[in-house]
């Protein structure tokens, strides 16, 4: 009997050891990198828990402005301290003596610290190329003077370039065959999701101090820096923007207390972005908690025209020669044949229709189009990129239809058949009213293809991405819009009737009629169906092109949900042009 006891307990023992081995097996061969279904990798892990590291780079790629300067992240010289120098003597005084500082707060924060630590931070102390090279001549361990890089809270063209955070869920849907750590960080909206698989990094650059269990040296006091081992990542995406002009316009946006909209400036050679401003601004804190928290790009977003749409509608009708000089239209009616009490105008032919924006106008052209075609609307819409996606989108290395912008909405004209043969809706749409909807963005390129005699380009906010040594990885080239275009015919005529908004006596843009470039363009204000206190509210626009004789840029400014005798973007755009006008002069900024 105890034979066969000692039998069953020592296959017992020999299935829990064999089970032991095994498991160790495991832990120390098999599964280091991929432990368990989380995927922990085993031997960061344990270096993680008998080391002290600071991290002075983590290896996700940045981004550039047009001239190479740094938009998100900054890279600060500052002082390191490791909380080992605690249990330790080491000249904290001449420390304190090149950095200008107490001695007895720098002993205070090594005391209270359990990690690696900058000096100073969250506001770091900058030393300078001096006093970095002072700190690290004296070697002592656990001291030392780096650059390190710091991500920006607030940073130019936040909507545009997006957010990142930690989102393990998004991290194994986009990237199942990568072997990259949970704690890896994505970009979830804006050219960060867009380019987030160049962005991802290839490693962290750290300062690395062995301990044992009781946070004492391991392997004696040296500290260790450890870098990726390729030199050319992390790379960094160069945009369009250029930091000092989107920095003014964004000043200049909030100086106009635009609390919805913003505006977009193009560079009419390269077809580019140079500034994109959108308001609100996003709510670090809770970007995703709602609608109002910034997190939309209101200029890649679809919003009511208004009367921007008659660019549409003229060049519809110089081409089907509805343009009739002689031809005089009832300006002081609505479109519905009701006295105009708030725009009385009078009789006006086609030029000076449209120079004062008269509704009757064009939503009288706009029926006589719809008897020629139905579709003729939307024909010219997409003609002057009006609709449809504008920015930048190709094939690249294994990205079919890469889009530098995914969040771009297309706009549109119609939504069903029965509202393009209906009259009464045709009118409302001739005016930029009822179902029409385009990004600010495709505005500015309408104006851009109308500028350039109706060459129709896709709109960059990227031009490339560069190695980390400055070298180019993928260059994006100018693309043209596939498509059918106006004539330069009809080009030319549409610029004659944008210059005549502003040269016109009675124009809704002669307020431009003094500023240091010469302007053409046309302004907006669209019913937007929303009331606030019993008052409806309006998008007040101003899109156009300059100088005029030989375009440079395209500029659309616009203030959404506002009532309709407050909120103009006059001002702005002026401010703007103005800023322009003195950065291509080296001139002092204009001051509102």
């Amino acid at each position: 009997m105890w034979r066969k006891r000692a039998v069953v307990w020592l296959i017992i023992c020999i299935t829990v050891i064999s089970l032991l081995i095994g498991r160790l097996v495991q832990v120390q061969l098999v599964s280091t990198e991929n432990f368990t279904n989380h995927n922990i990798n085993l031997l960061e892990a344990s270096v993680v828990q008998r080391s002290q590291q600071m991290v002075i780079d983590n290896g996700r790629g940045g981004f550039l402005d047009r001239n190479g300067e740094s938009l998100v992240h900054r890279k600060i010289p500052v002082l390191i301290l490791f909380p080992f120098l605690k249990n330790m003597e080491w000249d904290s005084e001449q420390v304190a003596d090149i950095i200008n500082v107490p001695v007895e707060s720098i002993i205070y924060r090594v005391k209270q610290a359990e990690d690696p630590f900058a000096y100073g931070d969250p506001n770091p102390l900058k030393l300078t190329d001096a006093q970095m090279e002072q700190i690290n001549a004296l070697k002592i361990p656990g001291v030392f003077a780096v650059e390190r890089k710091y991500s920006l809270n607030e940073y130019p063209a936040e909507q545009l370039i997006g957010i990142t955070g930690q989102n393990t869920v998004e991290l194994q849907k986009r990237y199942p065959e990568k072997d990259l750590l949970e704690q890896t960080v994505i970009g979830l909206t804006g050219l960060e999701k867009s380019f987030d698989e160049f962005l991802l990094p290839d490693g962290n650059s750290k300062l690395i101090y062995h301990v044992d269990a009781k946070g004492g040296p391991l392997f004696g006091i040296d500290v260790k820096y450890v870098e990726p081992a390729n030199p050319f990542y992390p790379v960094n995406i160069k945009t369009t923007i250029d930091k000092d002009i989107q920095e003014m316009a964004e000043n200049l946006v909030d100086q106009y207390q635009i609390s919805k909209g913003g505006l977009v400036l193009l560079d009419l050679e390269t077809n580019s972005v140079l500034a994109m401003v959108s308001r609100p601004t996003i709510n670090k804190e809770k970007p995703f908690e709602d609608a109002s928290s910034g997190l939309k790009n209101m200029m890649i977003s679809e919003q009511i025209v208004g009367s921007v749409f008659k660019t549409v509608v003229a060049g519809a009708a110089i081409d089907y020669e509805l343009d009739n000089p002689t031809q005089m239209y009832d300006c002081s009616k609505k479109i519905n044949g009701q006295p105009d009490l708030v725009y009385d105008h009078g009789m006006l032919n086609f030029t000076d229709s449209f120079a004062r924006s008269c509704n009757n106008t064009f939503g009288t052209i706009a029926k006589e189009l719809k008897e020629i075609d139905p579709n003729i609307l939307e024909e010219y819409a997409n003609k002057l990129s009006l609709v449809g996606s504008v920015g930048w989108n190709g094939d690249i290395y294994h990205f079919s239809n890469f889009r530098q912008l995914q969040e771009e909405q297309k706009g549109r004209v119609f939504l069903s058949e029965d509202a393009k043969n209906d009259k009464n809706f045709v009118a409302l749409t001739g005016i930029g009213q009822h179902e029409v909807r385009a990004t600010p963005l495709a505005v500015a390129n309408m104006m851009g293809t109308i500028a350039k005699g109706g060459v129709r380009e896709s709109v960059r906010v990227v031009s490339e991405v560069e190695y980390k040594n400055g070298n180019s990885l993928l260059p994006f080239e100018k693309q043209a819009l596939p498509g059918e275009s106006i004539s330069p015919y009809t080009a030319m005529k549409l610029q004659k009737l944008l210059r005549e908004v502003v040269v016109n006596e009675n124009g809704t843009g002669r307020w431009f009629q003094e500023l240091p470039y010469e302007v053409a363009g046309k302004s907006g204000t669209a019913e937007t169906g929303i009331f606030k206190e019993e008052k409806q509210l309006h998008n007040k626009w101003f899109a156009g092109y300059f100088p005029y004789d030989n375009p440079r840029y395209a500029l659309v400014t616009v203030n959404l949900g506002v009532y309709g005798d407050e909120g103009g973007v006059n001002g702005l755009f002026a401010d703007m042009v103005k800023n322009v006008y003195n950065l291509d002069h080296n001139e002092p900024l204009s001051k509102r």
